[in-house]
């Protein structure tokens, strides 16, 4: 297998590449994508066997939780409970290059819940990545392109071409991505606690 390259307009995304990166990955693909932090790696949220292909190129286990990519804030809250307090605050922060940390319910799989209950979620601003999602219709089961062994994510679409054209079905080059990953804020007790800074500016959501 060698992956499908595409070269899709980092602004203004052709809807036609869009529909064919769409397409492999309802048929359980993985894809390469950027983001508006670093490229991740994508699959469907309900296919466990795209998941484990996900783990196992970037070589973590279940310890390592993995993230919902949602469209907006309505998306993240059928997957997570959002009271007001929440929402105003994620509102400041997205879309952009911010994960959440919230309660889980019932609508998000099991499988991807910590020990607390909790999930990892985030709405970038990538025009990519929006059209990905939209076109989807549902969020992408994501993680930064962080290959074992390296100091930072990738950020050159060739050099993911290069080094993963036979791990995964796409690669979607829209252009050099960032080396810094999203700042992760843990939203699930009173008081916010940042647990990664990264390229989100905690001073956006009133954090210091």
């Amino acid at each position: 297998m060698v992956s499908l390259f595409l070269s899709i307009h980092a602004d203004n995304p052709q809807a036609r590449l869009i529909r064919q990166a769409v397409e492999v990955v309802r048929k359980g693909g993985v894809i390469a994508y950027p983001s508006d932090s670093c490229y991740a790696l994508g699959c469907r949220l309900d296919d466990k066997k795209a998941m484990e292909r996900l783990r196992e190129i970037r070589q973590i286990d279940d310890r390592h939780f993995l993230t919902l990519v949602c469209r907006d804030l309505s998306e993240v809250a059928r997957y997570a409970r959002v009271d007001n307090v929440q929402y105003r605050l994620m509102k400041h922060g997205t879309p952009g290059p911010f994960t959440f940390i919230l309660e889980a319910t019932k609508e998000a799989p099991r499988r991807l819940w910590t020990r607390r209950n909790t999930i990892g979620l985030r709405v970038p601003s990538n025009p990519i990545a929006h059209a990905l999602l939209t076109e989807l219709d549902e969020p992408l089961l994501s993680a930064t392109l962080h290959l074992p062994g390296d100091e930072y994510p990738l950020s050159d679409p060739w050099e993911v071409d290069e080094r993963l054209c036979h791990a995964v079905d796409v690669i979607i080059d829209g252009g050099h991505c960032g080396l810094t990953p999203s700042t992760v804020v843990d939203l699930t007790d009173k008081v916010p606690s940042i647990i990664r800074r990264g390229l989100g500016d905690p001073a956006l959501l009133g954090l210091e």
